[in-house]
């Protein structure tokens, strides 16, 4: 038989790419995109838990700006007094800054949701009682009872600077970032809870924005309290010293006021609570002078606008030095811009030129404010943290009734124009007080502090 050649083997052309791990390296693909680190803002809501007790919080510290214009409007409205509607409200603000702090040292101790949830529904209660009483034209001392029920309402913002402080112990960072945070969402409730409750009232009845500012305050307070996860863990008491206990098994001491150095602080937030009532009282006056009246709102949400975006800004910033040191310039700064407001009303007599003095101003606020809540932090013992930002809000609010009734008076005496001197005093009394407190603790308590921090790392009352 013929031997039959072998079978052709086929041809195979060359591989156009052959694929390899060394390929693969070498092949470019075009340019690669970065992904740009999270910022600040944006890691703070990384931790879990963290969106879902802030949205919850927002909801219920929108109210605290809607409560007393919501009152004095129900109150003038019906029986035809602001007068009466004026000592209502301040006979609520008085009796907060008597409960308050009592309500807050009860948190520190046993949990945030063991106490806001019954606190808030006795100031729910309360604000009903008032509703009820103004409908039915009720006698005018039933309005100081029911109205100062809601004292017990407990201080929102202090839990969520109080859950910050807890997640982020040992990160100075991004704990100033989220004290920034809470100071901007402060002055974006108290801006747009007073336009919030004005509307509902004028645009339904007197009683709408007090109904409105119940149900928001319920439902946040139930929301927040329910995000058990991020709550700080309560101290209890100690038997034998009835302080708190601390992490080292210590006993606290059993008030912030006793702390070094908390006093002159408290009094540099009565004299800036000052500011704030009297530069809210003159607006309105000089306003309502030039015909404006109802343009006022607008002009003072300009001013809180300046500080919430000025605390975004803020809390972006990797500051160098103590919070000590910083807290005089802050002032400075303060006392400074509110010579603005004063120039435009005594030169041009414009509301315009007003609106925009009092949005630069107000860019001073948030700063000032930061710093100061980073330093009651610093300064308030350990498990107490509730009760000594609480301590800070009542002699703010304090600083407030008697900035208002000091420009009410210099307004109706002398003239608007002129009453903006009071805030402008009162700011340059503030930062007499830092300037007195500042030597004595920004040396010889400042280079101690480094020691405690390195022993203590997880403290939050000695980190910011």
């Amino acid at each position: 038989m013929p031997q039959q050649p072998p079978p052709r083997q086929p041809t195979r052309s060359a591989p156009l790419l052959t694929v390899t791990a060394d390929t693969l390296v070498a092949v470019d693909f075009g340019p690669r995109v970065r992904r740009r680190p999270p910022g600040p803002y944006r890691r703070l809501f990384t931790h879990p838990g963290t969106l879902a007790f802030t949205l919850a919080n927002l909801t219920a510290r929108l109210p605290m700006g809607m409560f007393s214009v919501s009152a004095v409007v129900m109150i003038a409205g019906t029986r035809g007094s602001y007068a009466l509607a004026g000592a209502v409200t301040a006979t609520g603000l008085a009796a907060t800054a008597l409960v308050a702090p009592w309500t807050a040292r009860l948190v520190d101790r046993y949990g945030q949701a063991r106490i806001a949830v019954p606190a808030t529904l006795l100031a729910a209660l309360g604000s009903l009682a008032l509703l009820l009483c103004v409908h039915y034209d009720a006698p005018d001392w039933t309005l100081f009872a029911t109205y100062a029920a809601t004292a017990t309402t407990p201080n929102t913002g202090g839990m969520s600077r109080a859950r910050w402080a807890h997640l982020l112990k040992g990160d100075p960072d991004s704990l100033h970032t989220a004290n920034s945070f809470e100071q901007s969402a402060d002055e974006l409730c108290f801006m747009l809870g007073p336009v919030l409750a004005a509307f509902l009232c004028g645009t339904f009845f007197p009683e709408a924005g007090t109904l409105a500012g119940v149900a928001l305050l319920v439902t946040g307070v139930l929301a927040f309290a329910a995000q058990r996860s991020t709550e700080p863990p309560p101290r209890g008491r100690t038997p034998d010293t009835g302080g708190f206990t601390t992490d080292t098994g210590t006993a606290a001491a059993k008030s912030p006021l006793r702390s070094p150095g908390m006093p002159p602080l408290l009094a540099v937030c009565l004299a800036m609570g000052a500011v704030f009532g009297s530069t809210e009282v003159v607006t309105i006056a000089f306003a309502d002078a030039e015909g404006h009246r109802t343009a006022a709102g607008a002009v003072l949400a300009l001013q809180a606008a300046g500080s919430c975006a000025a605390g975004l800004c803020f809390g972006r910033l990797r500051l160098s030095g103590s919070p000590e040191h910083r807290y005089p310039w802050c002032i400075a700064a303060m006392t400074a811009l509110l010579t603005l407001p004063l120039l435009a009303a005594t030169l041009t007599g414009s509301l315009l030129l007003l609106a925009l003095a009092l949005l630069i101003s107000g860019m001073a606020t948030a700063p000032t404010m930061i710093t100061n809540m980073t330093l009651v932090q610093h300064r308030t013992p350990e498990g107490h943290l509730n009760e000594g930002m609480t301590l800070a809000v009542t002699a703010l609010l304090g600083g407030i009734a008697c900035g208002s009734a000091a420009g009410g008076w210099m307004a109706e005496h002398l003239s608007p124009t002129a009453a903006y001197g009071v805030p402008i005093t009162a700011a340059a009394t503030a930062l007499l007080i830092a300037l007195a407190a500042t030597p004595r603790q920004g040396r010889g308590e400042l280079r101690d502090q480094p020691q405690r921090r390195s022993t203590q790392p997880n403290t939050p009352s000695r980190r910011s």
